[in-house]
Formats: C-alpha cells, structure tokens, sequence
C-alpha cells in the first residue's frame, strides 16, 4: 500500500466516532455566524420579477345552451322511461355512479380505481413531480451545506518563494464544511419553485381525471353490454317467432295454401334475423373484455359481473352546475389552468436571467500535516466570498428566451379558453342529448306498441287468409327493426346521464375525506387546492 493510501486510510478511521463529533462541533460554532449571514440574505431576496398568476376569468354567461331546458324531461311507460328533472345549483355527490342502485356496477369501480394501471402511473406521476418540488425547495430556500474531508501527499518546492533548493515530500490533511447560496435577488428561483408548483397541480387534477374517465368509460361499457344483451335476447326471440311463422308457412305449402316463395322468403327472413347475432354477440365480447382491463383485469377474467339493463336503475334528479363553478370543478379546466400558471412562472424565471446572479459563499475547517493536527485551533482555516453575474452580452440569447416563454404563455392561454369552451360544448351536448333521448324513447315506445300490435293483427288476418304474406313480412321486418331500436333507446338515457356526470366534472371536491390525490401527495407539498 503506498504512502498516500495509508494516510488516508489513518484519516478515515481517525475521523469516526468521538473524533469526528469533536470537529463537527468546533466546525459548527464557527460555521454558525456564517449560516445566520446568509439566511438574512435570504430574507431579503424578495424581489419577485414577472408576472404575477390571476386564473382568467370564467365566460360571462349563466346558461349551457341557447334556449333554456325543460323542468323534465318527458316520461314513457318503464323503468327506462322515468322522467328526469334538472336541479341548477345542487352539487354533484362525489361516488356519483351510486346513483345507479347497481352494487356490481360499484364494486367494480372502486376495484378498477385500486387496481388500474392508468390510475397508478397518475400516481407516480403526482409523486414525481413532489419530488421534484421539494427537491427544487431545499436547494432554492436553504442554504447547501457540505462537509468535506481529504488527504493529500505532494512534493513542495521552494522555488515560489526564491528558495530552488529547498524540497520536501509531506502529506497534507484537511476537513471543512462549506456553505453556498444563490441569493435570488430577483425571484427567478421563486418563479422556478412557483412553476413546480403549478407541475404538482397539474399532475393532481390529471391523476383526479383518471379517476373520472375510468369510473365514466365503466359506467359506459356497462350500459353497452345491457343494451348488447337486450338486443340480443329480443333478435333471439324474434327469430324463434320467425322459425315458428316459417313452420306453419311449410305446412301451408304443403296443402297448397301458399306458394314456394312465400315459403322461401320466411327462410330468407329467417336467415338475416339470424345473421344480426354474431356482430352484436362480437361487440358483446368486446365490451367484456373493456370491462375487465378497465378494471386492472386481463380478459380472461371471469369475476367480471354481467350487466342487463334491469339492474340498472335511471337517476331522476340530475344536479346541473352552474357554469361559473365549472371552471373550478372539471379536472381537465384545473390541469389546463395550471399549466397556464406554470407557463406565467416560466415569464418570471426568464425575466430574472437577465438581471444579475449573486451567489455567497463560505467555508471553514481545520487543515494539518497529520490527522492529530486536525483538532489544532491553529490550523483552522477558512474564506468567505459573494460573486455577481451580469449578464452583457448573449447575442440576445436571453430576451429571445423571454419572448418564447411569453409565447409559451399565449399559447397556453389559448389552449385554456379552447378547454374551456369544449368542457362547456360537452356539458351543453349531454343536457341536450337527455332532453332528446326522453322525447326519442317515448317515440320508440310509441312505435315498438304499433310495430306489435301491427305484427300481432298481421298474423291473425294471414291465418284467416285476409291479407297476403308480403304484408305479413312487412310487418314483421317493421316490429324487429323496433325491438331493436327501442332497446338502444334505453340504454341511450343511461349512456347520456353517465356523460353528463363526467362533463360536470364528477364531484371529486365535494369528497369528505381526503382526496386521493392529496393522499399521493407527500406531507411536505401542497395538495391541489379544492374548487371555492
């Protein structure tokens, strides 16, 4: 082992235990002045440049749509049929697809939010951008300091100082705790903490947008397969009559009561009826298999329960904003209002770049030719210093930076009113598509009830030979085409109420306990701020 080595070797194990606390407590009392110093410099760095964030404004009107809604929408005979009533002003509950009365539909939100990817890499995402932030903090608001220890061996040569002849080989030790800090006389590391900030925002109302999605797109394809199966079990029930109405059509044929084609066509009738069943059954599948990886499930999963639309039961009591709190409710608004500010803090940070950088520092600690000589008063040594940057001359590097972050500012800006006004469009469409879909279910019902009693009437007039069997397959095309009509219908009103809870906003804030996302949330980091 070389010389070096065992010195260093000597001075790490001579600086453990009491030995090392016994110079951490010298370094510390004269360190001490030095760090009150500059934490009153620190006081005094209040400067703050660039501009400071106002959320804009929300649009100046007090309605969703043109002309103004009805007290209820209209009624149809059904559990599917009820009319629903739009309440202005009454809050959305938080669980809002509870709404529903289906416990299946329940639990399989609350285990997609427990076990959904997307939901987990919000998370990560809101922890991340804390991490950042409180990292951001301890460098920006705190002084750093660092302790240091080295040992060194050098040749000395005395001809520096006019000696050529003097040599010498010694080794040389040292331990000391430096302090530095980047004075923020104009703000710009404020602005900096202000943008982290605004990521951390960002990240909490994008992770509370994932639970909204997840918990709409289940509802949604939950509806989609009891429509899927209504379809399904009506064209079964319709093609088991059309075999039936064939059967007799054959043993009419047989006696000479109808021709060949009017047998022909039954079979034709038949045939198509049949023909409808793989596509719905293939969307059935599908929709089976959403369900189960929306909930964090491959879909090979059987635990996904079944949904018809009987389970189901339709809200009639719709809680509709108004749209001034829509700006503070629909997470999308709050992600985009916070990138609005982080892009207003970027202005400052690059406002500040072109104003002067001061940075204090100091330094104090013992130096000796021997570990022994570290615990010497006399070989204490330090410095202490303050540095300015101004900056001159970048080629217009840093008003060019500036002009970018103020357009980085007006675009994002834009993108604010254009979330803005589509979160407005969105809650406006689903308003209207209720409205729409009461007075459309009633018209179905209307027509299936006709279609029926059509077919019904049909049927017994053939028999009796009063009408001819091209009359008899107009009518039952007509009552197929209804029962379908009229179980998309249904599931259209359950569909539109989910859609109108998601462009609300879906009650996140009005959660009693703690949010979510203030739980993913270190301690030490602001969660995102409820809506007032």
């Amino acid at each position: 082992m070389t010389s070096t080595a065992v010195g260093r070797s000597r001075l790490h194990r001579q600086l453990s235990g009491a030995f090392r606390r016994r110079i951490a407590h010298r370094v510390s009392a004269r360190i001490a002045p030095i760090t009150v110093l500059l934490s009153q410099f620190c006081s005094l760095s209040g400067c703050v440049l660039g501009p400071d964030y106002q959320t804009p404004a929300p649009p100046a009107t007090e309605t969703y749509t043109p002309t103004p809604l009805p007290d209820q929408t209209a009624s149809s005979p059904g559990a599917s049929g009820a009319p629903q009533q739009f309440v202005a002003s009454q809050d959305i509950p938080p669980q809002w697809w509870t709404l529903f009365h289906c416990e299946p539909l329940d639990a399989l939100i609350r285990e997609a939010l427990a076990n959904s990817p997307n939901v987990a890499a919000a998370q990560a995402a809101l922890r991340q951008a804390s991490e950042n932030l409180r990292a951001q903090m301890g460098t920006t608001l705190y002084p750093s300091v660092d302790a240091k220890a080295n040992a060194t061996r050098e040749k000395f040569n005395g001809v520096t100082f006019g000696q050529p002849g003097l040599h010498r080989i010694l080794n040389l030790y040292n331990a000391s705790v430096s302090v530095s800090y980047d004075l923020d006389a104009f703000g710009g590391a404020k602005r900096g903490l202000e943008s982290l900030r605004s990521q951390v925002d960002y990240e909490g109302f994008q992770l509370q947008a994932a639970y909204l999605a997840l918990s709409a797109n289940i509802v949604t394809a939950a509806v989609k397969e009891a429509s899927l199966r209504e379809q399904i079990d009506a064209t079964e029930r319709i093609a088991t009559d059309e075999d039936a109405q064939l059967g007799v059509l054959r043993k009419q044929f047989e006696l000479g009561g109808v021709s060949r084609a009017a047998v022909l066509s039954q079979e034709t009738l038949v045939a198509q009826t049949r023909a409808t069943l793989p596509p719905l059954r293939q969307s059935l599948d599908q929709t089976r298999h959403q369900l189960a990886v929306l909930a964090g499930k491959p879909p090979s999963d059987t635990g996904v329960p079944e949904f018809t639309l009987a389970m189901l039961t339709l809200p009639q009591s719709l809680p509709v904003s108004v749209p001034s709190s829509l700006v503070r409710q629909r997470p999308d608004i709050l992600a985009a209002d916070a990138t609005l500010h982080q892009a207003s803090a970027q202005v400052g940070v690059a406002t500040a770049n072109m104003y002067p950088q001061l940075t204090l520092s100091a330094s104090y600690g013992p130096q000796a030719l021997t570990p022994a000589g570290l615990l010497k008063y006399a070989d204490m040594i330090w410095n202490i210093g303050a540095g300015v940057t101004q900056p001159i001359f970048h080629g217009g590097q840093l008003s060019a930076q500036k002009r970018a972050a103020e357009a980085a500012f007006d675009q994002a800006n834009a993108q604010y009113r254009q979330t803005v006004l589509l979160a407005f469009q969105n809650v406006a469409d689903a308003l209207r598509a209720l409205e729409h879909d009461a007075t459309g279910l009633a018209a179905q019902t209307e027509a299936w009830r006709a279609a029926r009693d059509s077919l019904d009437l049909t049927r017994a007039q053939f028999r009796i030979g009063g009408v001819s069997y091209l009359a008899l397959l107009d009518a039952q095309r007509q009552y197929q085409q209804t029962v379908v009509n009229l179980a998309q219908a249904q599931a259209a009103r359950y569909a539109d109420t989910a859609a109108l809870f998601q462009a609300l906003g879906g009650g996140w804030w009005n959660d009693t306990a703690t949010s979510q996302a203030a739980q993913a949330t270190p301690a030490a980091v602001p969660a995102p701020p409820r809506p007032q």
